[in-house]
């Protein structure tokens, strides 16, 4: 009896973790592959007129790049790519991992976004972005921040 009674509290518990449907609303598997710049950024040509786009989690960044094994990397060439909204040199840091969702792109069956703090000079409050590598979208710089300059 408790052996049963633990087993449907472990079950009833990893069911609520996860949706087995996806609140993201920005995927698109049909979205141009991601390109490498020369200084191992993402080229990215557009820039975003949605204000909930890479601040809300469920229209985060997607940032899928043949493969999820080394998502840091990921995040890096998409962050680097980025300026404050008059060309600052920004700094960021992860925050946390959060927002679970299904997806086909992870053995485990579920993905994660990254949540990321961005800062530059002048700012008056930190910018919170967040990264799913998980997934393809059409990649664009988020409303309020710039894109370096190519030299």
């Amino acid at each position: 009896m408790k052996k049963t009674l633990f087993f449907l509290i472990l079950i009833i518990t990893a069911s609520s973790c996860m949706s087995t449907k996806s609140t993201l609303k920005n995927v698109d598997d049909n979205a141009p592959d991601l390109i490498l710049k020369k200084d191992n950024t993402f080229a990215i040509t557009l820039f975003s007129k949605d204000k909930k786009y890479g601040y809300h989690p469920d229209y985060p960044v997607n940032i899928f790049y043949r493969n999820t094994k080394d998502e840091t990397l990921n995040e890096t060439r998409f962050l680097n790519a980025l300026t404050g909204p008059n060309g600052e040199k920004i700094t960021y840091k992860r925050l946390e991992t959060c927002c679970p969702f299904p997806t086909k792109r992870s053995d485990m069956g579920a993905g994660f976004l990254n949540v990321y703090e961005l800062t530059w000079e002048g700012q008056k409050k930190p910018v919170t972005l967040y990264l799913n590598v998980y997934e393809k979208g059409i990649l664009m710089v988020p409303m309020g921040l710039g894109l370096k300059k190519e030299y």
